[in-house]
């Protein structure tokens, strides 16, 4: 526990200094990072050893570049380049294996690569686009402390309420009070968050935008929460990493976000907050 708490004291101040200070590009370069190691975690837990080293290189490369590309503001087409080259170097080398030996590289290895090098990063490429946008500062803020508030909510909630546990099987632990606590910790987190930031902005904010993005962001941030709980019980993984001493991989720190920024990110493009 104590590693834990030392180990998010020194990355969190960092973290935030990144996103918030200098330059947009900054924080992209972090979110690509981000996403090249949570793709080459995700690799190492399902590849068995099946997915080869143009598979790996092809799937790091292109999490690594497609963050970027929302930054620069490249558009569709240099996502659909980066998924054509990885489709196309994953199956290559599943024909060539499959050419060899008979024993094929999965269609599972291969989909897991792209879930890697395109979904992964397309999802955290939402933050990217939050700092973008007027007053973006804020509103990527709001989607990163929204899958706090909803984490710390469900658990407390649960600890101090939780009586009917056992909603999914991937999680037996979680109980429907901690997932209702998840959910109104975010409506009241996102509607507090946006009375702070118009007193430091100086701007009115809408509040119907806030709580909306703090109920359907809770929402995202526990599916996500889910999605890879599901991932770590079929391959037996504990932790997808070691990075982050304490708090296992890039993909445990940021398996929420991979949901709740892009969610996010709809609701303000829809209905502006500032």
């Amino acid at each position: 526990m104590a590693k834990r708490i030392i180990v998010a004291c020194i990355f969190t101040p960092i973290m935030l200094w990144i996103m918030l200070v200098p330059p947009p590009l900054a924080w992209t370069a972090l979110v690509c990072f981000i996403a090249a190691m949570a793709a080459f975690e995700l690799m190492r837990a399902v590849g068995e050893g099946k997915i080869t080293l143009p598979m790996r290189v092809a799937t790091i490369t292109a999490a690594a570049l497609l963050p970027f590309g929302s930054w620069a503001k490249m558009g569709m087409a240099y996502v659909n380049l980066l998924a054509f080259v990885v489709m196309a170097v994953c199956f290559w080398c599943a024909i060539r294996a499959y050419d060899e030996s008979g024993v094929p590289i999965g269609f599972s290895h291969v989909m897991a690569c792209l879930f890697g090098g395109i979904i992964i990063p397309l999802s955290l490429s939402a933050l990217v686009e939050l700092r973008q946008m007027d007053h973006g500062k804020y509103l990527v803020l709001l989607a990163v402390l929204l899958t706090f508030a909803t984490d710390a909510g469900a658990y407390f909630a649960g600890v101090l309420l939780g009586k009917h546990k056992g909603v999914t099987r991937v999680s037996p632990n979680k109980s429907v009070e901690g997932y209702i606590g998840g959910f109104c910790s975010g409506v009241v987190f996102a509607v507090l968050y946006g009375m702070v930031a118009s007193k430091i902005a100086g701007d009115g904010v809408s509040l119907l935008p806030l709580a909306l993005c703090g109920l359907f962001g809770a929402v995202a941030t526990e599916v996500g929460d889910l999605a890879f709980s599901f991932i770590k019980r079929q391959y037996g993984v504990k932790d997808y990493g070691h990075l982050l001493p304490g708090h296992g991989g890039m993909l445990d720190r940021f398996d929420s976000m991979m949901f709740c920024g892009p969610v996010v990110l709809f609701i303000v493009q829809c209905l502006p907050v500032f």
